[in-house]
């Protein structure tokens, strides 16, 4: 049966059902399967499924301790009418590409098609760990992961939520899908810094207090716990079978897959469906003007210590990728990848072998892009093509325009994930359209509608009509003490 060691110590180990209730290595490295070839399973009879029947099979790799009469029920209390397209992640030709639509959940962003798995996922591997402990999560959020995790955990019993997200990075929307997020269980905090210093402040409690009172437990609901990981690995089998359906592929012909991400998670996830059998040609990664990635892709050099940006597509806004370590440890084994983790938190930098590299560019390459560029992508869909993307996408579409001029395409469809609503991003969006936007989120809303003749998404406009319920903004070194108190007021 498949295990899971830690990137930083192959004799650290643990069941998948461990696994996601542990969400971060007690080393504090990030849960693998130890075997990739015990994954492997035959592409063809994947995508002969409808969506739920194709998460039923990968989940059932990944996790072989639920048994296969669990993840059925567990995949279908994630997917049963939560998402307002039948398909889950619907794929849409656009002007000679296409777009994998990952917003069609309750909170408008791609974080919901994991989300709406990991709860049901944490909470049975309670169960079958004879765990009594509550769980306490705590998730540091670029944007989109806060509101998806809060949604998705609310009123969860046994299970408490924490989330904290930069007070000043992200959209207006944004912040209050968290902070009028009902439920018990739930808490948003706004944290005074960015997301690396959330992320950062969020990873070292789970080093100094695992278990913050007696009988509470910590665990996660980032990309760094595989739970979460997991279910992004089943849309990318979605769009391959979308392709074969309309007939622009052959089965075994294999397709590039352009991702928009800060944390390395979305795109890792199409690394483990490549280790599964789906053809996978290039992954690219896109970055925005925090182009740590792009630049490591390319050089095999990472390097934090530079100036941060905010841009147009916050979610991105990262320098420290956590889910790059996952990556490293596949190419690079435990000894090295814990070095070079020590090395970036000691130095801020390390730089890969030649061999590891060439190893790394057999699957990724990177490229970074400007505002400027993803307003342009944005402006030029919707004119050429009548098609509305939000800031993200956009970076996506142009990192792909980026790609296919450098590779001359090499025959292979590329597929862009799109991972957000453009009503999330709204005075970007209309500002790339040339509307002047208001700065009222709720006013822009509406005219992005009546510019674009596309439809609101009803969970968002119901935002400004909530009651603000978390309000408390604290500063880095106060995460420790409203986690404390926090775990100290007994279950919910």
């Amino acid at each position: 049966m498949l295990n899971y060691i830690s990137t930083r110590d192959v004799n650290h180990n643990a069941s998948s059902s461990q696994a996601v209730l542990e969400g971060l290595a007690r080393d504090g490295g990030l849960y693998v399967p130890e075997d990739l070839s015990e994954l492997v399973l035959d592409y063809r009879d994947v995508i002969s499924e409808d969506y739920r029947g194709m998460a039923k099979k990968i989940f059932g790799k990944f996790f072989p301790d639920y048994g296969e009469k669990l993840i059925d029920s567990i995949v279908e209390r994630s997917y049963r009418d939560k998402f307002s397209a039948e398909e889950i992640t619907p794929l849409v030709s656009v002007d000679g590409r296409y777009v994998l639509e990952l917003f069609r959940g309750p909170t408008c962003a791609f974080k919901d098609v994991a989300l709406s798995a990991l709860p049901n996922l944490m909470s049975e591997a309670a169960k079958l760990n004879n765990f009594s402990d509550e769980i306490l999560i705590l998730t540091a959020t670029s944007g989109d992961t806060g509101s998806a995790a809060l949604h998705g955990f609310s009123d969860v019993p046994g299970i408490r939520i924490a989330v904290f997200y930069p007070d000043k990075g992200i959209s207006e929307t944004q912040r209050l899908q968290m902070v009028t997020q009902s439920g018990a269980n739930t808490e948003a905090f706004g944290v005074r810094g960015n997301f690396d210093d959330a992320q950062s402040g969020v990873k070292s409690l789970f080093r100094e207090i695992p278990k913050p009172c007696s009988g509470v437990s910590l665990s996660s609901a980032n990309s760094i716990n595989i739970g979460r990981l997991v279910p992004q690995v089943v849309y990318y089998f979605s769009a391959y079978k979308s392709l074969i359906e309309v007939g622009d592929i052959q089965l075994g012909d294999a397709v590039d897959y352009t991702v928009p991400t800060g944390n390395f998670g979305d795109i890792m996830a199409g690394y483990l469906a490549k280790q599964m059998g789906l053809p996978v040609g290039k992954l690219i990664c896109a970055s925005n003007r925090n182009d740590v990635l792009a630049e490591f892709l390319e050089t095999g050099h990472y390097n934090k210590k530079r100036h941060f940006y905010k841009t147009s597509s916050p979610s991105m806004d990262i320098l420290v990728s956590s889910n790059l370590e996952r990556l490293l440890f596949f190419v690079c084994g435990a000894d090295k990848t814990k070095a070079y983790m020590k090395e970036l938190a000691e130095r801020g930098e390390y730089r890969i072998g030649e061999e590891e590299l060439a190893r790394i560019k057999n699957d990724f390459t990177g490229f970074s892009c400007s505002d400027g560029e993803g307003a342009a992508a944005i402006g030029k869909l919707f004119k050429d093509a009548g098609y509305l993307m939000d800031t993200h996408t956009a970076i996506a579409w142009a990192a792909s325009d980026k790609y296919l001029k450098a590779a001359g395409n090499a025959g292979c469809k590329n597929v862009v994930l799109s991972t957000a609503s453009p009503y999330k991003f709204t005075g970007a969006v209309l500002a790339a359209l040339g509307e002047k936007a208001s700065g009222d989120d709720m006013e822009d809303m509406e005219l992005l509608s009546k510019v674009s003749g596309t439809e609101i998404p009803g969970s968002l406009s119901s935002i400004f009509d909530k009651e603000i319920k978390h309000k408390d903004i604290i500063d880095v070194e106060e995460m420790k003490s409203v986690v404390v108190q926090y775990a100290g007021k007994g279950r919910v």
